[in-house]
C-alpha cells in the first residue's frame, strides 16, 4: 500500500493551519474594510442630502469650496478603501486557487491509494485466506499482531474513504467561495468606476469655483482674514468665560483661587473619570451631520499661505437640527457673545463641552442633563447652511473633538 509519508502529512497539516490563520486574518480585514466602505457611502449620502436641502440658497464661493473639498476627500477615501477591498479579494482568490490545486493533487494521491487498497482487499476477501494468514503465525504473539494489523488496515481503509469524501466536499465549497469572491470583486470594480466618475465631476466643479476665486484672490483672502479674526475673538472670549467659571467653581469650594483647573469634589472626580473612560465612544452632538472644518491649525483652502486656527469643529447638519449633550453634566453657562448666536456650556467634572450657533435654547444654567438630552436648535445662516460649532475643554485647555466623539 502506498501512503503519504508522515513528515509530508505533518507539513500539510502545518500548511492548512497557517493557511487557515491567514484566511481568518484576511476575513477580519475584509469585514473592517466593508464596514468602513459603508460608513463612507453613508457619509456621501448625507452630503448629497444636505446639498439638495440647501441648493435653493445662493452660497458664497468660500462655502462652496468647503463643500467640494470635504466631498472630494470622502470620495478619495472611498476609492482607497474599495481598492484595498478589491486587492484583498484578489489575494483571497489566489489563495483559494492554490488550495484548489493542492486539494486536487492530494485527492489524486488519496484516490490512487484507496484504489490500491480496494484491489488488495478484493484479492484477500476470502475468509479462508484470512484464517490461514492467522494460523500460519509462528506463535500467539505473532497471530495477535496480525489480527491487529487486519483491523487497522480495515479502519484505515474506512478513514481513507472518509478523508476523500471530506476533501471533495471542501474542494466543492472552495470552488463556490471562489465564484462568490470573483462576483464581489467585479461589483467593487464597477462601483469604483462610478465613484471615480463622481470624483472627476466634483473636481471639475471645484476647479471652476477656484478659477473664479483666483480672479479676485485678494478679496477672498481679505474675507478669510476677517473671519479668522472674528473666530479668534470669539475663541478668546470663550476661553475667558471658561477660566471665569473655573475660578467661580473653586471659590465656592474654598479650595483654590486658580482659574486654570477645577478643584473637583469626589462626585465630580467620578463623573470626569467616566467621561474619560468613554473617550472615542461619545455620541455626536447632532443626530446627523459631517465635519466640514476640523480642529487645530490647517492651511486655508483658498490661499495656502494662510493658516486657519480652530479650537473646535464645525459640523454641517440638517435644518432645524437639535443639538444634544454628549455626556451627563450640568449647564454652567447660557450666553451669546457679541456678533454670534447663543451658546451653551456644560460641565462634566473638569471637562466642559461648548455648543455654539444655536437659534433656540431649551436649557438654563444649573440644569442637570443626561447623555443625548436636547439643549437647543442649531441656527441656519443666510446661505442655507446649518452649522454647529462644537468644542471640548479639559479645564482651560482645548481638546480635539475627533479624539472623543465616535468615528468623528
Amino acid at each position: 500500500m502506498r501512503s503519504i509519508p508522515h513528515i509530508f502529512r505533518g507539513l500539510f497539516i502545518l500548511f492548512i493551519f497557517v493557511g487557515s490563520h491567514n484566511l481568518f486574518a484576511q476575513s477580519n480585514k475584509q469585514k473592517q474594510l466593508e464596514t468602513r466602505r459603508q460608513e463612507l457611502r453613508r457619509e456621501i449620502q448625507k452630503i448629497n442630502a444636505l446639498r439638495t436641502e440647501n441648493k435653493t440658497k445662493e452660497k458664497s464661493q468660500l462655502s462652496l469650496i468647503e463643500d467640494f473639498n470635504y466631498k472630494i476627500s470622502v470620495l478619495n477615501n472611498l476609492i482607497k478603501v474599495t481598492n484595498q477591498q478589491a486587492n484583498l479579494l484578489t489575494r483571497e482568490i489566489n489563495n483559494n486557487q492554490k488550495q484548489i490545486s493542492n486539494l486536487r493533487d492530494e485527492l489524486k494521491l488519496l484516490k490512487e491509494d484507496y484504489a490500491a487498497m480496494i484491489v488488495k482487499s478484493y484479492k484477500s476477501r476470502n475468509q479462508q485466506s484470512r484464517i490461514m494468514f492467522l494460523l500460519s503465525s509462528n506463535d500467539f504473539k505473532q497471530a495477535y499482531k496480525r489480527l491487529q494489523y487486519m483491523k487497522q488496515y480495515t479502519n484505515h481503509q474506512k478513514e481513507q474513504g472518509e478523508t476523500i469524501k471530506d476533501k471533495t466536499t471542501r474542494l466543492q465549497q472552495i470552488n463556490k467561495n471562489l465564484l462568490v469572491q470573483k462576483e464581489e470583486k467585479q461589483k467593487l470594480i464597477a462601483e469604483n468606476k462610478k465613484t471615480q466618475n463622481t470624483l472627476q465631476k466634483e473636481r471639475a466643479q471645484h476647479r471652476s469655483v477656484m478659477a473664479s476665486i483666483q480672479k479676485d484672490l485678494s478679496k477672498y483672502t481679505s474675507q478669510i482674514k476677517s473671519k479668522q479674526r472674528e473666530a479668534a475673538r470669539i475663541d478668546r472670549e470663550i476661553e475667558r468665560i471658561v477660566r471665569a467659571e473655573i475660578a467661580k467653581s473653586n471659590k465656592k469650594t474654598n479650595t483654590s483661587s486658580s482659574n486654570s483647573s477645577f478643584a473637583l469634589t469626589a462626585e465630580e472626580k467620578v463623573l470626569a473619570s467616566n467621561f474619560v473612560s468613554n473617550k472615542g465612544k461619545l455620541p455626536w452632538p447632532v443626530e446627523k451631520g459631517f465635519v466640514r472644518a476640523r480642529y487645530g491649525k490647517q492651511p486655508s483652502l483658498i490661499d495656502r499661505s494662510l493658516t486657519v486656527q480652530r479650537n473646535g469643529v464645525l459640523i454641517t447638519t440638517e435644518k432645524k437640527a437639535k443639538a444634544r449633550v454628549i455626556f451627563n453634566g450640568t449647564v454652567i453657562k447660557v450666553t451669546a457673545i457679541r456678533n454670534s448666536n447663543p451658546m451653551v456650556m456644560i460641565k462634566h467634572g473638569n471637562y466642559i463641552t461648548v455648543y455654539k450657533n444655536l437659534s433656540k435654547v431649551y436649557v438654563k444654567e444649573g440644569d442637570k442633563l443626561k447623555t443625548k438630552d436636547v439643549i437647543g436648535e442649531v441656527s441656519t445662516n443666510l446661505e442655507g447652511d446649518t452649522i454647529l460649532s462644537f468644542s471640548i475643554f479639559k479645564d482651560a485647555t482645548t481638546q480635539n473633538p475627533a479624539s472623543w466623539i465616535y468615528k468623528m
